[in-house]
């Protein structure tokens, strides 16, 4: 049986530059294309694309009847930490967090929600 190999991940946007330089600073990726219609963050032959979608709307975090297109989870080293610095970077905290110690909620600069739980120790 033939396998593919994911390269890429393309996510909609309302602000594709922008987004990419957020999730470049989140990840320590680098930003390896920049244009109003399309941006590109890449690591290790990897890469997220964001791609404008005229008149975008987020999803309305918590509600389960909105259409949620993704979310991405993120392990850090120290949670704490890498919440702070998220929101110094332009995220925010819904008052919603469902995940307990599991996970911690954020919401990007475009209102995407995404999660960073801590990295397994050991």
């Amino acid at each position: 049986m033939t396998h593919a190999e994911l390269i890429m991940v393309d996510l909609d946007s309302s602000d594709p530059a922008a987004h990419a330089r957020f999730y470049a600073h989140v990840l320590g990726w680098e930003v390896t294309h920049a244009e109003p219609e399309y941006a590109m963050i890449s690591k290790d032959g990897f890469s997220i694309g964001f791609g404008l979608v005229p008149g975008f709307t987020p999803p309305a975090w918590p509600d389960e009847t909105a259409g949620k297109r993704y979310h991405l989870d993120l392990r850090v080293d120290d949670v704490a930490v890498a919440e702070k610095e998220f929101l110094a970077a332009g995220a925010r905290k819904p008052d919603f967090q469902p995940g307990g110690e599991r996970w911690t909620v954020l919401i990007d600069p475009i209102g995407q929600p995404f999660c960073i739980c801590p990295r397994p120790q050991g």
